[in-house]
């Protein structure tokens, strides 16, 4: 499989890596450069949120049309981002700095409305169907690697050169992620109908909304990265207010999250085929929203990253699972834009709910806003777990 599938693979690794690089960069430019939190979330909104808005078209076009090429329009879209973030750092004036990154950024969000889907579903056609489960996995260990990786790059590239610099490594990033793609050839899914696309869109829902098992998973998904967002706002004011951290050792502690998610990304493909995959769904989530909830007890810095690691390999394995199950049971008529809906959730749900930690941590405190939010979540998850039983039954062993 590696060997059919290897370039594909390091496209994947070299496109998500560069997309997030983009987010980085717009988030930090604005926070940095033009010295506004609030421009940079909504910079943040437009690059990973826009997909609320454009990602069901992106499921549509990508089963109505061969979706290489969504891959490489989507590719061309961040370029066009980059561009505009490149001009607004190096040739634009004071007054039209904002509004060239602002407009990079919405490029961004519409290219990670496409990129998604279509390389999901591009994968569908490649591996076979024995395949397709511990592909996906590789797939989204690729997404992990990718986000634990580009903020690494930042860093070090920024500590010897500037922020063109890293544009410029992000351009390469995506032009090389589509050389590797080049030769690749695939087929629409879905038989032309004379739908609309908003037709085409209900059919998706309607769909999933008929296949119990199905269902059940993409609220798994919504479950799964709901924590991420109090994961990314608490976690900083945590490392700073209670455990007292200096710059470099936040750095460390923040950074392994993205590790241990990715050792979870790597647990779950050796693990796939060993463990019940809907109990350890339901029992991964449940233990790391109760440990994340302990972590605003615990004062002691090895004991807290220890947490930390343990909270970040079970989110790692639970989406890992989650993902390859909504890919196995996903039509293949549909499949673009089944997975565009998990691909909005991935975008949406860690936004939508990093706004609710903020303005819980804002109302009662950062130590009070990690015990409810890990509480609050682990509470829900059990309810859904009683009342999801096909997923709670789904063994992952059969499609």
């Amino acid at each position: 499989m590696m060997g059919r599938l290897g370039s594909f693979f390091v496209s994947c690794l070299l496109a998500f890596t560069a997309g997030h690089m983009f987010n980085y960069t717009v988030i930090l430019y604005l926070q940095e450069v033009v010295g506004s939190d609030l421009l940079s979330g909504i910079g943040f909104g437009l690059a990973f949120g826009s997909s609320i808005v454009f990602g069901w078209f992106a499921g549509v076009v990508c089963d109505r049309m061969p979706p290489h090429r969504v891959i490489h329009g989507a590719q061309a879209l961040f370029l066009i981002g980059l561009a505009c973030l490149w001009w607004a750092h190096s040739g634009a004036s004071e007054q039209t700095r904002v509004a060239w990154v602002l407009i990079g950024a919405f490029c961004g969000g519409l290219a990670w409305s496409f990129v998604g889907p279509a390389r999901l579903t591009t994968l569908a056609q490649m591996a076979r169907p024995e395949e397709l489960r511990p592909a996906t996995i590789i797939f989204n260990l690729q997404v992990l690697v990718g986000f634990g990786l580009a903020p690494l790059l930042i860093g070090v590239v920024r500590s010897r050169a500037g922020w063109g610099t890293v544009m410029g490594l992000s351009t390469a990033g995506f032009v090389l992620a589509s050389i590797l793609v080049a030769n690749l050839r695939t087929q629409a899914n879905a038989i032309p109908s004379g739908n609309s696309v908003l037709a085409d869109i209900g059919e998706g829902f309607r769909v999933v909304g008929a296949a119990p098992l199905l269902k059940q998973l993409m609220l798994a998904a919504v479950l799964g990265y709901a924590m991420t967002g109090p994961l990314q706002i608490l976690l900083p004011k945590l490392a700073r207010e209670i455990l007292l951290l200096t710059e470099l050792q936040r750095g460390a502690y923040l950074g392994l999250l993205a590790l241990s998610l990715i050792v979870g990304g790597v647990t779950a493909l050796a693990l796939a085929k060993r463990v019940h995959h809907g109990r350890v769904m339901f029992g991964g989530i449940v233990a790391g929203c109760l440990v994340f909830a302990s972590l605003s007890q615990i004062g002691s810095v090895t004991l807290s990253a220890t947490g930390l690691a343990c909270v970040g390999i079970a989110g790692g394995m639970v989406i890992s699972l989650v993902v390859s199950g909504i890919q196995a049971q996903a039509p293949a008529a549909l499949r673009g834009r089944v997975m565009s809906m998990y691909a909005i959730t991935s975008q949406v749900v860690p936004a939508l709910s990093g706004v609710a930690a903020g303005a819980l941590v804002n109302a009662v405190g950062v130590t009070s806003a990690i015990q409810l939010s890990g509480l609050v979540l682990a509470g829900i998850v059990a309810l859904a777990a009683w009342r999801m039983g096909r997923l709670r039954r789904y063994s992952g062993q059969s499609s």
